[in-house]
């Protein structure tokens, strides 16, 4: 009879401590967020008319974040155009 009462207290110590864990992972792990939905990259070429605007920005000097608002296109864009044509961007040039 004690064999059986040790073996009981065992099994629910085990039991208990499981418990514990899974207990413990319920309330660390978080519900999941949603994630904001990615638009797909849509490249464009560069036009003329483009190319001559980034020429006269950049003899402006208007700041680069504000022309990639005007353009709609990425500040790496714009300076990587400007960087293979030749012009600066940017106000510490």
């Amino acid at each position: 009879m004690a064999k059986k009462a040790k073996a009981k207290t065992a099994k629910t110590a085990k039991t208990a401590k499981t418990a514990a864990k899974s207990k413990k992972a319920k309330t660390v792990a978080k519900p999941a967020t949603k994630a904001a939905k990615k638009t797909k990259i849509t490249r464009r070429e560069y036009t003329k008319e483009d190319i001559k605007e980034l020429r006269a920005h950049s003899k402006a000097r208007t700041p680069v974040a504000q022309i990639a608002k005007m353009t709609k296109r990425t500040v790496g864009s714009l300076r990587q155009k400007a960087l293979k044509l030749g012009i600066g961007l940017g106000h510490q040039r």
